[in-house]
């Protein structure tokens, strides 16, 4: 049996609900092979981030070359990156061993509102790691960032924004709706082709821990199988959608829980 295979390279979060455990879990949902190439340490619970142990890039090099020189990874997907060391040491792994697909989600600030990238290496990402990618997932905060821009507050600045951060170098962009308000979470994929307004109902929870890492790692699984990209936008979106919908009926942790990865086999 050949199964596809998917990379995610980003941080452990020891709570099981974002990160590297989250991405591996969606991979799983999704009928994908996951394997992982971990950034950083992380001590944290729903309630927060209490410390963080950086990898050396030697060592996330290390851990590249010995996925890409065995596994056939038809996409990758990257998360939490806070050195600019590592930032580099991506962008020359995925020189040596190109993957079909790299979806970055430029993951910023946690759920609980911690931060988690370094100031140095926000510039590292917009040159080194955009360009490589087939699509980029900030939500509205992290685009701002990117921009050195305040947070847009109406769809045409989304979009405006979106146009901006494909003169970057990306091959497109999902602009996520989920930090706006309104009955309504809308994400926004924007291409030099057009934009698409992708729109679910905003449900009412306080489980939310590790939505951006799933949905990115949704959108990897799915060009993994084969999808074209508006398709694995999609699927994501409606999985992640159903998946919040489901926190509800977990219960773990007195903060931020999770979002139910397994929802679909209850």
């Amino acid at each position: 049996m050949t199964i596809p295979i998917a990379l995610t390279i980003a941080g452990s979060d020891s709570s099981g609900g974002a990160g590297i455990q989250a991405d591996l879990k969606t991979f799983a949902a999704f009928g994908v092979y996951g394997a992982s190439v971990v950034t950083a340490l992380t001590a944290q619970n729903t309630k927060g981030v209490s410390g963080i142990h950086q990898v050396p890039a030697d060592f996330v090099t290390a851990q590249l070359d010995a996925v890409f020189g065995d596994l056939d990874v038809k996409a990758v997907k990257i998360g939490m990156v806070a050195q600019r060391s590592v930032v580099d040491a991506i962008a020359m792994g995925l020189e040596r061993w190109p993957p079909g697909h790299v979806v970055l989600d430029p993951v910023m600030v946690a759920t609980s509102g911690d931060r988690l990238l370094a100031p140095d290496a926000i510039e590292a990402l917009r040159t080194t790691l955009i360009p490589r990618a087939v699509l980029i997932t900030p939500n509205l905060p992290e685009a701002a960032a990117l921009l050195d821009e305040q947070i847009a507050s109406s769809e045409s600045q989304i979009e405006s924004q979106g146009k901006r951060l494909l003169a970057m170098g990306a091959s497109a962009v999902l602009i996520k709706g989920g930090h706006g308000k309104g009955a309504e979470s809308i994400d926004y994929l924007i291409r030099e082709a057009g934009v698409v307004a992708l729109a679910a109902p905003r449900i009412a929870t306080e489980n939310t821990h590790g939505t951006g890492c799933s949905l990115s790692s949704a959108i990897a699984a799915g060009l993994a199988k084969g999808d074209d990209l508006e398709t694995a936008v999609r699927h994501a979106k409606a999985w992640v959608t159903a998946a919040i919908a489901a926190a509800d009926r977990l219960s773990v942790g007195h903060g931020h829980g999770p979002i139910h990865h397994f929802h679909a086999f209850d």
